[in-house]
């Protein structure tokens, strides 16, 4: 059962969900499941990158070290995202480093499989270009939070990134460390609470590393307001 649901929830990811039910499979097959305990490194930057990693359990943060020893937050994942494609596919190093924010666990894929297949299903080529544009818009979207967005409409679409369900009410689990988040909103630990404060008038209730929402689609229309229109509405 525990595999059935790895192999679900892998599918289900960037990296997989366009190719063809039989290249997943064997994908899956010949991929390695490990754990890591929370503050584990699973790999370093400047490190050969042979692999592509998708979370299953847990959550994960890339990040770089810059020459005078400051952390960024590059990105943070959890259940079903995938990362390292890029690099990997290229022959290149990690120019981040990864580390278990919690206790996770993470299914490894190595490279050369999935690039053997390419070779062989010309198919599987334009399944990981499509994946490869999904992470790039992902990109830009950070980039859009931080120049067109308030600090509570960035948290708003973050919480909104974890909901399982398009409307209605959802529950969704937060990363222990909120000075995670705030790092990968580009924000202060404070600006942060203020953020969540804020989101209260949307329906947004923050409990420990819990967070209850008592309607996605509102949350949803929170975050495509106009920016001085959201602000004074948090107010």
């Amino acid at each position: 059962m525990q595999r059935y649901d790895d192999g679900r929830i892998a599918r289900g990811s960037v990296l997989l969900a366009s190719v063809p039910e039989d290249v997943a499979e064997t994908i899956l097959s010949r991929s390695e499941i490990r754990n890591y305990d929370r503050g584990a490194t699973i790999f370093l930057q400047g490190e050969p990158a042979d692999h592509v990693f998708i979370v299953l359990e847990g959550w994960v943060k890339l990040f770089r070290v810059s020459q005078n020893g400051a952390e960024a937050v590059v990105g943070v994942f959890t259940k079903g995202r995938s990362f390292g494609e890029a690099v990997a596919f290229r022959n290149d190093v990690y120019p981040v480093a990864a580390e278990a924010v919690t206790d996770c666990r993470v299914m490894q894929v190595r490279a050369s499989i999935i690039l053997d297949m390419m070779r062989s299903r010309p198919e599987v080529c334009t399944a990981i270009l499509a994946s490869t544009f999904k992470h790039l818009h992902a990109l830009v979207g950070q980039i859009e939070q931080l120049t067109a967005q308030t600090g509570a409409q960035r948290v708003a679409e973050f919480l909104l990134e974890l909901c399982p369900v398009p409307e209605g009410p959802c529950a969704v689990t937060l990363p222990y460390d909120k000075v995670l988040i705030a790092g990968r909103l580009g924000m202060k630990p404070e600006s942060l609470s203020r953020a969540f404060a804020r989101l209260r008038g949307t329906g947004v209730k923050i409990t420990q590393n819990h967070a209850a929402i008592s309607d996605v689609a509102r949350l949803r229309a929170y975050v495509e307001e106009d920016r001085a229109t959201a602000w004074s509405r948090a107010q």
